[in-house]
């Protein structure tokens, strides 16, 4: 219950330097003076002897105190700063789990109750959550931006606009003989050319990078005929023998990828079964269909073979493979002059120039400097938002002032389900529930 307080340790987990136990709700105060004896001045660290009910020492900890509202959750809340030993801190959790209305934290609760008491909002929520999961840069500076309220920034001048916009609407509809109101065409054109403006400016923001594509890495997929060195390319991609080489054509039949980052961009590579029209077993063949699959969802295809006969991909880098093999005309056999680069892996050959290109070619994918990009949920109702906005100029629904302040109230509506003003309570519990104990 949200009357009830809560505590969790909110840093890594003992054994450690410092051990970071939080306490938020009506009774934060109280457990904090019974533990060390005082509460000390507010937003200020003290120094305190801990002692449990029985009076008996627990730890030397700073202890802070934050009264509410203007704290991370909305309620009093304090802090704890323990010697981070495993006796200690369950000691000190012991202690505060024993005292009438205060029980240990479950998973996302500290943010939840900063969601519900409008500390923060579900768009700041979520890039809270992505910013906890973050393991590359570009995870980390996207979610951040997430998190500190870019979009949520954003969503408040759309809806700024909106309600100017509809309250024009309002005034016609009901006080249309008031001498400064606006009235007639002049008021339904204003309408339509914000509504416009808007919704343009809702489409460049979805013709963005979709969150998930950071949050999940870009799918590079390495395709090609049978023994083209597909799999030697992907063992010296991530450093290990995590495909089997063999010269026997078939060998790879299945799609086999592993999680890499290049440049802190995360990234999803993937071995293909080699691509070839005859001779193939059914297995194999079924391998083929896979491959074939994988380089129609690929972000970025490696493609070894020869370049003629590539797929038609719109970032398709083409390789002339295996250059340590290579005699006589076997460079011309192998279209090298027609690739974007010769490389061996076997010896390293091309492979920097490899890494440069792939990395070119992701930024191009992801969103630029100060951009922020949006997740499938905040995508869905941005869209929504911006097809309540798209009238088209001269429909019946143009010159009818009701039909437009509906419209207008719908995308509101649509855009309050990005910041959880509205239309959120059945997808809470999951967000919240991708977060720590002690977050």
């Amino acid at each position: 219950m949200v009357s009830d307080t809560i505590f969790a340790l909110s840093s890594g987990m003992p054994p450690a330097a410092i051990g970071v136990v939080r306490v938020s709700g009506p009774a934060a105060g109280t457990a904090l003076r019974a533990l060390a004896g005082r509460l000390p001045e507010p937003r200020h660290a003290s120094l305190a002897a801990l002692k449990g009910t029985d009076g008996a020492p627990l730890d030397n900890a700073l202890i802070l105190w934050f009264p509410g509202p203007a704290t991370a959750t909305g309620e009093d809340l304090a802090e704890l700063h323990l010697h981070g030993g495993r006796a200690v801190v369950a000691a000190v959790e012991a202690a505060l789990g024993a005292m009438p209305g205060v029980r240990p934290a479950v998973a996302g609760e500290f943010t939840r109750r900063a969601f519900d008491n409008g500390r923060i909002d579900l768009a700041e929520a979520e890039g809270l959550a992505d910013l906890l999961a973050a393991e590359t840069e570009s995870q980390r500076v996207q979610a951040l931006g997430m998190a500190s309220g870019h979009v949520s920034r954003a969503v408040a001048d759309w809806q700024d606009r909106l309600l100017n916009l509809m309250a024009g609407a309002e005034a016609e509809l009901n006080f249309a003989d008031e001498d400064d109101v606006e009235v007639g065409d002049a008021v339904a054109r204003r309408l339509i050319a914000g509504m416009g403006a808007l919704s343009g400016e809702l489409g460049e923001w979805l013709a963005r990078p979709a969150a998930e594509v950071i949050a999940e890495g870009l799918s590079v997929v390495i395709a090609g005929p049978p023994n083209a060195g597909k799999s030697t390319l992907i063992n010296a991609l991530a450093q290990r023998e995590l495909a089997i080489v063999s010269p026997v054509a078939g060998t790879t039949r299945d799609v086999i990828e592993t999680p890499l980052a290049l440049d802190g961009i995360a990234m999803r590579f993937s071995d293909t079964a080699g691509i070839r029209g005859e001779g193939a077993d059914e297995i194999e063949a079924i391998g083929i269909d896979r491959a074939r699959a994988a380089v129609e969802g690929a972000d970025i295809l490696l493609w070894l073979g020869p370049p003629k006969e590539a797929p038609e991909h719109p970032r398709c880098i083409a390789i002339a493979a295996q250059a340590d093999r290579w005699s006589g005309d076997a460079a011309a056999e192998a279209g090298a002059a027609h690739c974007d680069l010769i490389l061996s892996a076997a010896t390293g050959e091309g492979m920097d120039k490899l890494h440069r290109y792939i990395v070119d070619m992701a930024r191009t994918l992801l969103p630029r400097e100060g951009e922020a990009a949006l997740r499938q949920r905040q995508r869905a109702a941005l869209a929504e938002a911006r097809d309540w906005l798209m009238i088209e100029r001269g429909s019946r629904e143009a010159s009818d002032l009701i039909l437009l302040a509906e419209r207008l109230r719908l995308a509101a509506t649509a855009l309050d389900r990005i910041t959880g003003r509205a239309g959120v309570e059945e997808m809470l519990d999951a967000l919240f529930g991708r977060f720590c104990i002690g977050k």
